[in-house]
């Protein structure tokens, strides 16, 4: 049994990189597990599993290699960005999210961060959202699209750009049972979390309809739906650092949120909300227990809790294992 707080590792021995990411039960019933992946030259890794406790390790997704491909936006299409031999010898020392020596040219890695994957019925294809930031600095602060034709190929980068010009920063994606797909992102320097409808494929932003919790410092949403009602979860903004989540309801997605409660205890048991995977008739809350930045990211692990409810409210107890 998998235990919350310890190093996961695949099937291969390798530690399991899927930090803030996102699990997609696909049509083959296999169980796919997104995240975060920041060796040199990785930003995005996958994983499959048939009983959520063995994860196959399936390849790195989206990397600094993988293809470029213009879509109807206007996009940023870096995947990395060139360095000179002043910021290399400063800055390669650092190794996470810095600058690498690759393929014979020294390049900065961009950030790519919460990694979400949709399967979208209308074109066939795997639609992943995250949020894009140059390496440099978080002046970005936008959301990146990718697709590809099975759920562990290797992702076409369609570029990074800002919803309506606005700044996108942690986000997470929710379908909706009749197909209908939302981003929701912080945006605003993280005061603010938007709620956007997509198009029917998938790519694009049809319409900004929320703004809740308006100046509040929401970060890391994670949405799902039950009994007919929107849950989501998420936490302040302190860096690292875990804190006290919060939880919200809402009767459509683009209604009247209600207050926001405190979510499990006042650091959330040393995490950070990254999704909620339904199965079985239960909600389970995936959260992240970050080892912090540099290289101290590799040692981060993960919780994994089911979510209980007492007079419709939602409310997590630590076990120490995963609640798979």
């Amino acid at each position: 049994m998998l235990e919350n707080g310890k190093l996961w590792y695949d099937t291969n021995g390798g530690v399991l990189h899927a930090h803030g990411g996102h699990i997609l039960l696909d049509k083959d019933g296999y169980y796919y597990w997104y995240g975060e992946d920041r060796r040199a030259g990785v930003y995005v890794s996958c994983y499959r599993s048939k009983d959520l406790q063995n994860w196959e390790f399936r390849g790195h997704v989206l990397t600094v290699d993988s293809p470029t491909q213009p879509c109807r936006m206007r996009t940023k299409l870096a995947l990395s960005r060139d360095v000179d031999d002043a910021e290399y010898e400063k800055y390669s020392t650092i190794g996470v999210n810095a600058v690498i020596e690759h393929r014979g040219k020294k390049i900065g890695k961009i950030n790519v961060e919460r990694p979400k994957v949709l399967y979208c019925e209308k074109t066939g294809k795997y639609v992943m959202w995250a949020h894009y930031e140059n390496g440099k600095d978080y002046s970005d602060a936008a959301a990146l699209i990718a697709t590809c034709d099975t759920p562990d190929g290797e992702f076409v980068y369609h570029g990074a750009f800002n919803p309506f010009g606005h700044m996108s920063r942690d986000c997470t994606l929710f379908k909706d049972e009749d197909g209908t797909a939302y981003f929701i992102s912080a945006s605003r320097d993280n005061l603010d979390l938007h709620i956007y409808r997509l198009t029917p494929d998938y790519m694009n932003v049809a319409k900004l309809v929320g703004t809740p919790f308006q100046a509040e410092l929401r970060e890391a949403p994670a949405v799902y739906k039950k009994d007919g009602k929107y849950y989501m979860l998420s936490s302040w903004c302190t860096g690292w650092a875990p804190n006290q989540g919060k939880w919200a309801v809402a009767d459509s997605m683009d209604g009247d949120w209600s207050l926001l409660e405190d979510f499990g205890d006042e650091t959330t048991f040393d995490s950070q909300p990254a999704f909620v995977l339904q199965k079985d008739g239960r909600d389970i809350y995936v959260g992240d227990r970050w080892g912090g930045n540099g290289e101290k990211f590799f040692t981060s692990t993960y919780i994994v809790l089911e979510i209980r409810y007492k007079d419709g409210k939602p409310y997590i107890e630590f076990d120490e294992k995963a609640a798979w």
